[in-house]
């Protein structure tokens, strides 16, 4: 499976967190940290968007770091996705992501 899909069935090689750090764009970060501190309602700084990807050696963003529940889950069970689980999909942590993201449930229903 390519590297940039991250456990949960997410492509991040689209993500803009991992855009803005591939392109050491400035702008892009502060975009994206207003963004995500409006939709999760926390405090989200352009500083903390630096990330190459959830499965990729290299720097995350504090959540994708240590905050995941779905990425804790899939190390913790020596996964490359949450494809390669027998109970992904009846998952209440991966839920949210292949209930809104049919793109992410495709990738995950075609691991193998």
């Amino acid at each position: 499976m390519h590297t940039f899909i991250a456990y949960c069935g997410l492509n991040c090689e689209t993500c803009e967190a991992r855009l803005a750090t591939v392109r050491n764009d400035d702008a892009l970060r502060r975009r994206v940290a207003a963004l995500w501190s409006e939709l999760n309602q926390a405090e989200i700084t352009p500083e903390m968007i630096h990330c190459v990807g959830c499965r990729i050696e290299g720097p995350k963003t504090p959540y994708c770091e240590s905050l995941c529940p779905i990425r804790k889950c899939a190390m913790a069970k020596g996964l490359e996705t949450c494809g390669g689980c027998g109970a992904w999909r009846t998952c209440e942590k991966l839920s949210p992501i292949i209930g809104n993201n049919p793109d992410a449930l495709r990738r995950l229903e075609s691991w193998k």
